[in-house]
């Protein structure tokens, strides 16, 4: 037995042995995990916060505490943004629907940017508290590639106007490079 979404349609595949009575009793239970499902990968305002919250306890030992974060639809470039001197969180609504690690690093990388604005070494030992963060960024840069979003920075990074590039978050941002030795 099985489900899933056909546009506005919902198609459902059960056995054809099964009684009328059972066949509607699957349906419902079917429907009802469908339902649970996408709710978890479509997380509202709250979720995020309450998200945001448990991930900075976990891998930023609680220190990055946001007053608000919230999907938006004006990031056509970038994943997430912040306002340190506010303490904000925006994430892309293009984001939803994705794994749960992925959004997690997203959330992680913008918590850092509450502690630490810049993209130095320091940034990035924070953000690789989270142990999925080289496969997210990896995540994204291939959801960036599929899109045809380019792949190189074409303005340098300002951090005065909030615009981060080479971050990984941003695309066509160019990913940070660990050195050699």
């Amino acid at each position: 037995m099985s489900a899933y979404r056909d546009g506005d349609k919902v198609v459902v595949m059960v056995p054809s042995r099964l009684t009328k009575a059972e066949e509607e009793q699957w349906i419902a239970t079917i429907l009802e995990r469908l339902e649970e499902r996408e709710r978890r990968r479509r997380p509202t305002d709250a979720d995020l916060q309450s998200r945001a919250r448990e991930l900075s306890r976990r891998y930023l030992d609680g220190r990055a505490d946001p007053v608000s974060v919230r999907w938006v639809a004006n990031q056509r470039t970038r994943w997430g943004s912040c306002t340190p001197d506010d303490r904000t969180i925006r994430l892309s609504t293009r984001l939803r629907g994705m794994p749960g690690w992925v959004v997690d690093y997203v959330l992680v990388h913008e918590l850092a940017h509450l502690l630490i604005p810049g993209h130095g070494a320091d940034f990035w030992e924070l953000v690789g508290n989270y142990p999925k963060a080289d496969r997210a960024r990896g995540y994204l840069e291939g959801v960036a590639a599929a899109a045809h979003l380019p792949l190189e920075a074409d303005t340098p990074d300002d951090e005065i106007t909030g615009v981060h590039h080479g971050d990984g978050l941003h695309p066509g941002d160019e990913f940070p490079h660990e050195a050699a030795g």
